[in-house]
C-alpha cells in the first residue's frame, strides 16, 4: 500500500505591493522562486527548479489564504479573485483583497510594511536528492499546489516531512545499490562458470 506524500510549506521574505483599481485592491508576490537555494533548519538545502508548478497549475483550484489559516480565505482561482502565473523567476500571485476584516486588516498591514511575505502549500510528486556535499541537496521538480497565503511572520514548516522523504530517498538508493551489487555478483558467477566449463 503506497502513503500520500504529505503536505509542506515554505515561506518567501520578498516585497508585497499594493495597488488600488476603483474599489479593488490586488496585491502581488512571489510565493516563490526558482533557483534559489534554501537553509531548511540546517537539515539540508532546498531549490525549486523551473516548471514545479506547469502542470499543476493547469488544473488546480488553489486558494489563498492568511497565514494558511483555511477560515481566512482572500481569493480562489476558480473565482478570479486570485491568479496564479509561472514566470522565469518563479510563482507571480496576484489577489483582489476581499472587503472583509482580513481583507482591510491586509491593505493596512501592507501599506505600513508590516506584511512581507508570502507562502504557499504543496506536496511534491517529483524530487531529487544530491547528498555528495557536507550537506544533502533536495531539488523540487514538481509540486501538487494546495494553497497561497499572505503571511505575517515567514518560516518554513514541513521540515520533518521532507526529512522522511530524504530517509525513503536514502533507502531506495541502498535498494538500488543492493540489487545491482547482486547482479554484478550473478554476472561474475556465470562467468566463472563459463571459463571453468571451457577448461
Amino acid at each position: 500500500m503506497t502513503t500520500r506524500p504529505e503536505a509542506e510549506q515554505r515561506s518567501l521574505v520578498l516585497p508585497v505591493e499594493r495597488r488600488a483599481e476603483g474599489d479593488t485592491t490586488t496585491v502581488s508576490g512571489y510565493a516563490a522562486t526558482f533557483g534559489d537555494v534554501a537553509d531548511i533548519g540546517g537539515y539540508f538545502k532546498e531549490v525549486l527548479a523551473r516548471g514545479a508548478f506547469t502542470k499543476t497549475l493547469q488544473k488546480a483550484d488553489v486558494r489563498a489564504f492568511f497565514d494558511h489559516d483555511r477560515g481566512r480565505v482572500l481569493g480562489r482561482t476558480t473565482a478570479g479573485t486570485l491568479r496564479l502565473q509561472e514566470d522565469a523567476k518563479g510563482l507571480a500571485v496576484e489577489i483582489d483583497l476581499p472587503d472583509t476584516s482580513d481583507g482591510r486588516d491586509i491593505r493596512t498591514l501592507i501599506e505600513r510594511g508590516d506584511i512581507s511575505g508570502m507562502s504557499f502549500g504543496f506536496v511534491v510528486l517529483r524530487q531529487e536528492w544530491d547528498e555528495s556535499g557536507e550537506i544533502p541537496l533536495r531539488t523540487i521538480l514538481e509540486v501538487e499546489l494546495r494553497e497561497v497565503s499572505i503571511v505575517s511572520e515567514p518560516a518554513y514548516d514541513g521540515t520533518s516531512i521532507a526529512l522522511r522523504s530524504l530517509d525513503s530517498a536514502r533507502k531506495e538508493k541502498r535498494r538500488q545499490n543492493f540489487t545491482a551489487a547482486a547482479y554484478r555478483l550473478r554476472m561474475k558467477t556465470n562467468l566463472d562458470l563459463r571459463i571453468r566449463s571451457k577448461a
